[in-house]
């Protein structure tokens, strides 16, 4: 487990990835992303994950230059959109990425949606993509075991990572479970259900920890071994959402944590999703 803002975890590709970072999801191109990024990058985190959707990746890319850390140090992660799946489209859609990035890699490039009748060839051009070392690890991201299924039985190149909703109300153990016997990281997105962390057991324990309910459902990822990558766009809670490693949950509590699951997303699921 990692112990600190910049540990990582190895990938199944050898590549190492930072177990906490950034995401930015929602927030907004220009100043508010740059100054997301900068109180991120200030405090220590060296993963941030963004998405072509997004439509903050220029300024995401503006903050990395503007910080003055060294881009090799950085894990940075996109996704490619739905509408831009499919092999030939891929290509085109990772270039201009990296075009609004500034950059002339990725560390992480993602599936973003398992798009019907289109994945499978997104993945055959992601995975051409990683052989000429455009990316240093590609993956997928919301896709179900039997969407896995489909990738591992199509290629020689397992996804490093799986990035899915995934919280104490939502534990996605089953999906965990297979994960780990097929090597693939497992990624949170919004880990902190989408700030609906007024429950009674959360708000106890953080109480005994003398730590807010955030911090506690942060440390339980980590605890369980899950990459988290939490938004903020206020610098404050930024570096509060980092100060997760000076305390750990006892066997007791994360099992008290786990109990919560009761199937809940707050984001849409991937097998009824409009794409």
């Amino acid at each position: 487990m990692i112990g600190n803002l910049q540990d990582t975890i190895m990938l199944n590709n050898g590549v190492q990835m930072p177990g906490f970072g950034l995401g930015v999801f929602k927030v907004g191109d220009g100043t508010p992303v740059i100054n997301s990024v900068k109180s991120a990058l200030r405090a220590g985190y060296r993963s941030i994950d963004t998405a072509a959707v997004y439509g903050n990746e220029e300024g995401v890319g503006q903050a990395i230059r503007e910080s003055g850390v060294d881009r090799e140090t950085l894990f940075l992660t996109s996704k490619v959109w739905n509408a831009d799946q499919g092999y030939e489209s891929t290509f085109k859609a990772f270039e201009t990425s990296l075009a609004k990035l500034g950059t002339d890699y990725l560390d992480l490039y993602l599936i973003h949606w398992p798009v019907k009748g289109k994945y499978l060839d997104t993945w055959r051009a992601m995975t051409e993509l990683y052989r000429q070392k455009r990316v240093r690890a590609i993956g997928v991201s919301n896709f179900q075991i039997h969407h896995l299924k489909e990738i591992l039985g199509s290629s020689d190149i397992v996804p490093a990572v799986n990035q899915v909703e995934l919280h104490p109300l939502l534990n996605q153990q089953e999906l965990r479970d297979f994960c780990k016997l097929q090597n693939i990281t497992v990624e949170a997105w919004s880990p902190l259900m989408k700030g609906n962390l007024d429950l009674p057991v959360l708000q106890e324990i953080a109480a005994v920890h003398g730590k807010t309910a955030a911090q506690v459902v942060l440390r339980w990822h980590l605890q369980h071994g899950i990459v988290v990558i939490p938004k903020s766009v206020h610098d404050h809670r930024i570096r509060e959402n980092a100060q997760v490693f000076d305390f750990s949950l006892t066997a007791d509590e994360m099992h008290r944590i786990d109990a919560l699951h009761v199937g809940k997303r707050f984001g849409p699921d991937p097998d009824n999703f409009d794409f």
